[in-house]
């Protein structure tokens, strides 16, 4: 097996070649522009590693993992238009740049562009990624609108919350070592497993990523910190502080989710006083930690050799304990 940051300059260099040269010129430019924006790339970092872990060379997978990160910047289009973003990656946004049509018309080339790089594998091992990759993609949109509705809820649960982070981050991480899997044709078992495995992690991933927003360091985290706050969005440290919160605290906390005042510096330091205060954060610090405990006994199930149970474990610590 190789070690993360080489198959991430596997994944890059791959990226680097490909060339979506066709007419018309402003559906695929857009296409071309967001693909080259790079990021963490970490989920067809995982497909490549995921065949490996199953001894299946990782350029076997290199179709795959495009899939996987031409999905997935799919959805980064679409989600930047319902959002209102302006910024991707320290870039232009798509739908800035040039439009909203053309952000709603190249994400769905997008979308059919990614089930074409399976055409390049045998018929059964098609059918398979294909299958999984229908469900998945199914299941990030009804992510998507959970999130949009829970914008407009004040009685959003913690089971709720957790299948929302499920839906709409964590089954492409779990569909993407998955999808390596596959295509090293290992046993069904193996394969389930460490799509659970990712799952895990990408609920983990994603709850870590709501601590990072009110706690992470600003010079290391690489978005604005407090950015949920500002935005009034009821992550898992808002409903865990509800949850444990007397009623005059409740009172605060509700109210503080209700204003967005033009400087917002005094709002998110009370906030983050209250999350600690009831609880909330170290409640969240363990959950963290327990998902992430959960993928590892996914690995302690499945049939490979341990030097390479040990590279999904340390992928997974430092995927812990990151602050960024």
């Amino acid at each position: 097996m190789h070690s993360i940051s080489q198959y991430q300059t596997f994944i890059t260099d791959h990226f680097s070649q490909i060339s979506i040269d066709r007419e018309p010129k402003n559906l695929y430019e857009p296409i071309q522009y967001i693909l080259s924006l790079g990021g963490k790339r970490i989920r067809p970092v995982l497909t490549l590693m995921a065949a490996e872990v199953f001894n299946c060379e990782y350029k076997k997978a290199l179709a795959a993992a495009t899939a996987v990160e031409v999905f997935h910047n799919f959805s980064l289009i679409h989600d930047d238009i319902m959002d209102d973003a302006p910024l991707r990656r320290g870039h232009e946004t798509v739908h800035e740049k040039w439009d909203i049509n053309t952000g709603i018309l190249s994400g769905d080339a997008m979308l059919i562009l990614a089930y074409q790089y399976f055409e390049q594998y045998e018929p059964s091992v098609f059918r398979d990624l294909a299958k999984l990759f229908s469900k998945t993609a199914l299941e990030v949109c009804e992510g998507q609108q959970w999130d949009v509705d829970f914008e407009n809820r004040d009685d959003v649960t913690i089971p709720e919350y957790l299948k929302m982070i499920e839906y709409k981050t964590a089954v492409l991480v779990g569909a993407a070592m998955k999808m390596g899997a596959i295509v090293a044709e290992t046993s069904e078992e193996n394969a389930n497993l460490i799509y659970d495995f990712g799952l895990n992690l990408g609920i983990a991933f994603q709850l870590q990523d709501d601590y990072l927003d009110a706690f992470g360091d600003p010079k290391t985290f690489g978005k604005q910190v407090g950015g949920d706050i500002i935005e009034n969005k009821k992550t898992y440290l808002y409903l865990k502080a509800v949850a444990y919160a007397d009623a005059d605290v409740k009172e605060q906390l509700r109210h503080l989710f209700s204003i967005q005042p033009s400087d917002s510096t005094d709002k998110i330091e009370k906030v983050k006083e209250l999350f600690n205060a009831t609880g909330s954060s170290e409640v969240t610090r363990e959950a963290i930690k327990n998902y992430t405990f959960k993928a590892f006994e996914m690995l302690d199930r499945m049939s490979i050799e341990e030097d390479k149970k040990v590279v999904l474990r340390t992928f997974g610590e430092n995927l812990m304990g990151r602050k960024v």
